[in-house]
Formats: C-alpha cells, sequence, structure tokens
C-alpha cells in the first residue's frame, strides 16, 4: 500500500508504476498494489492532471482510480505501507500502522518529491522509479520470489 496525503499525486503514481514493474517481472499473482491518503480531502477524486500525464507518457492505464482514504483497518490488509513523506509516516502511526519511506529502500531518507507543492511531476516520477525498482528488488529478494521477464511467459 503506497500512502500519501490526498492519494491523487504520488502515491497513485507509485502504485500504477510499482504493478507495471509487478506485471513485467510476472508477479501479478503474488503481489496486491494499491494506494491511498491520509487526508479525505480528495477521496473520490481522480488522479491529478499531472501524474496522468505521466502514466499516459508510459503508456501505463490508471483508469477508474479514485483517491481514497486509508483506514486502521487496512492495517490487516498488506503486508508493507510504503510512505511517500515524513508527514504520512507520522500519520500512519497515529492509526496504528508502522510504514517505511519509499526511498529508504535506496539507502535515502529524503521524502519522495511532492509535486502538488513544486509542480515538477518528472522530478516526482524520477523518486518514484528509483523507489519501486528498490522495493521490488527487496521484495522479491526477502520473499525469495523469482522474477521472470514477460516475453519468457
Amino acid at each position: 500500500m503506497f500512502v500519501c496525503l490526498g492519494n491523487i499525486c504520488r502515491s497513485p503514481m507509485a502504485e500504477f508504476i510499482f504493478r507495471s514493474k509487478v506485471e513485467a517481472a510476472g508477479l501479478s499473482d503474488k503481489i496486491e498494489v494499491a494506494s491511498s491518503g491520509t487526508s479525505d480531502e480528495e477521496e473520490g477524486n481522480r488522479v491529478h492532471r499531472g501524474t496522468a500525464r505521466v502514466l499516459d507518457r508510459l503508456g501505463i492505464d490508471y483508469s477508474g482510480k479514485r483517491a481514497v482514504q486509508i483506514t486502521a483497518s487496512d492495517r490487516d490488509k498488506y503486508d508493507y505501507f510504503i510512505a511517500m513523506d515524513s508527514s504520512n509516516v507520522r500519520a500512519l502511526n497515529n492509526i496504528g500502522i508502522r510504514s517505511v519511506k519509499l526511498l529508504s529502500f535506496c539507502g535515502d531518507n529524503r521524502d519522495v518529491a511532492d509535486p502538488w507543492y513544486t509542480g515538477n511531476f518528472d522530478k516526482t516520477y524520477e523518486d518514484v522509479d528509483l523507489g519501486t525498482d528498490a522495493l521490488l528488488a527487496y521484495i522479491i529478494s526477502r520473499h525469495s520470489l523469482t522474477a521472470c521477464q514477460a516475453a519468457d511467459r
């Protein structure tokens, strides 16, 4: 579960990019991917147009995605809660969910760039791409999964 504040910019970008990497690795039957926000202010809204432009450019389908707010009951549904920044980690801790920042999988403790404030969705994509590569490698090694190339299937 990828988590940001509103679930319209960073976390859905991470959700759909990671899902495409999971599919390419032939692991869709083993890894479930979702995203949510710590706030309800965007609940029901579509992916932000800047995130949509990045995903469209990559040819990644995100149709049907609507912002949802995380709840304490989600704690029992997912193995990993991946926060986009320190404030998301604190918000998740407040509802009893332990999380880790996405870029920590790269050995970097910084926050994923927030395009809501910067307007720079390409920088956010760079962070998300780097972090999701490292996350997938971590999950594969931690759970002894074997990634297979889509062409080999």
